[in-house]
Formats: C-alpha cells, sequence, structure tokens
C-alpha cells in the first residue's frame, strides 16, 4: 500500500497479519521469521504521513480489523513477564 510509504508486513498464521507503515527503515527481509520483541524497523514518516508515527493495523484474510482485542492479549502477556 503506497499510501503507508515503508511497510512491514507479519504474517502470523493463515488469514491473520499485521501492518507496520509509514516507517524510515526495515530492520527485517523479505520471509525473515521474527519472534515478538524483534526491532523490525524504524518509525518515520514516509507515504502519506505528515509526522513521525507508526501506522499499526490487524488484518484477517486481508481485512483490516479492530485491533483492540490483539493489543489486550499484549498487554496480559507482558504482565505475565512479572
Amino acid at each position: 500500500a503506497e499510501a503507508y510509504g515503508y511497510a512491514v508486513v507479519i504474517k502470523h498464521q493463515p488469514g491473520l497479519e499485521t501492518l507496520y507503515g509509514h516507517m524510515e527503515r526495515w530492520d527485517v527481509q523479505v520471509g525473515q521469521l521474527v519472534a515478538r520483541g524483534d526491532v523490525i524497523g524504524r518509525m518515520g514518516r514516509s507515504g502519506r504521513a505528515t509526522g513521525v508515527h507508526l501506522h499499526y493495523e490487524v488484518r484477517q484474510n486481508g481485512h483490516p480489523v479492530n485491533p483492540t482485542p490483539y493489543l489486550r492479549l499484549q498487554k496480559a502477556w507482558l504482565s505475565n513477564l512479572k
């Protein structure tokens, strides 16, 4: 998606992926396996962004969905690290 500028798409399982857009640069290669906590790139303002930020999107079967349930899972995972 050109509007997102430099972007990384991570495929988690069939039909579920996350997109990280408007990045300044990538720190991963196509096909590379990544794990939670890995640095995949740097925030930026590429594409149609007017300021530095990171666009985060969860997609199911190619369609954007509400990311809130996935962010709650992340919060629960982090709380278990204590």
